[in-house]
């Protein structure tokens, strides 16, 4: 087969204790999944579904630092559990879709919180604010083999030392399962599809310089510094 232009490269994140790496097609996004952080935002939890929106598979990357993006003055850290996906379909019932999951990491939803608010302002979509260059860098993946499917414990985010962001995965309104079975109905699921589950209340932003470290209960822990 030939191209007009050379082909990109496949998005992939390295997976824990292997030379193997995961490779990266859709990235769905969990909007206030946490009750706490709903009502942060401004927003009920109790009469607002959740509901999903996208980033681009290369927004995702594994690295130490987070580039501070352009056209913006408001940068802020939401951390979340990443599920990855090794299979997937339509309508999948909620006792099979654990079945699909081939592993969890710990991510950043880092988001441009002055352009996300002008474009919700003016009833636009979110990518300005949430879709930019490297705004999900992300830890490597550990196998649910490994590690099996957490479903409760901490996940929370220090900045420079201080904790900002606390929670517990049992908060989520949202379980995982129910995640990719409602997703399943939606779009069709495929291996290789990311979904970043959402992020605890105290959400906030972040400067140059600045050192966040994330941890998820049975996943690990990620460091990242703002460049």
């Amino acid at each position: 087969m030939s191209f007009v232009i050379a082909a990109p490269e496949t998005v992939s994140l390295p997976v824990v204790g292997t030379a193997d790496r995961f490779p990266i097609h859709r990235v769905y996004c969990v909007g206030r999944n946490y009750a706490a952080h709903a009502v942060e935002m401004g927003h009920d939890p109790d009469r607002e579904p959740p509901f999903f929106f996208q980033k681009n598979p290369d927004n995702l990357y594994a690295g130490s630092e987070f580039p501070y993006p352009p056209a913006t003055s408001d940068v802020h850290h939401e951390v979340e559990l990443l599920v990855a996906l090794k299979d997937g379909g339509v309508d999948i019932p909620l006792d099979r879709a654990l079945d699909c999951v081939f592993g969890y990491g710990v991510a950043f939803d880092m988001t441009r919180r002055d352009l996300q608010a002008k474009a919700k302002d003016m009833g636009r979509p979110w990518e300005v604010g949430k879709a930019f260059e490297h705004s999900a860098p992300s830890s490597p993946i550990v196998p649910a083999t490994a590690i099996g499917h957490p479903a409760r414990g901490a996940i929370w985010l220090d900045v420079n030392g201080a904790r900002r962001q606390t929670g517990d995965l049992a908060q989520m309104i949202w379980k995982v399962p129910e995640m990719i079975s409602y997703l399943s109905g939606l779009f069709t699921l495929r291996p290789g599809d990311v979904i970043l589950s959402g992020t605890p209340s105290g959400v906030g932003a972040v400067k140059r310089g600045d050192r966040l470290n994330a941890h998820v209960d049975g996943v690990g822990d990620f460091e990242v510094t703002v460049a």
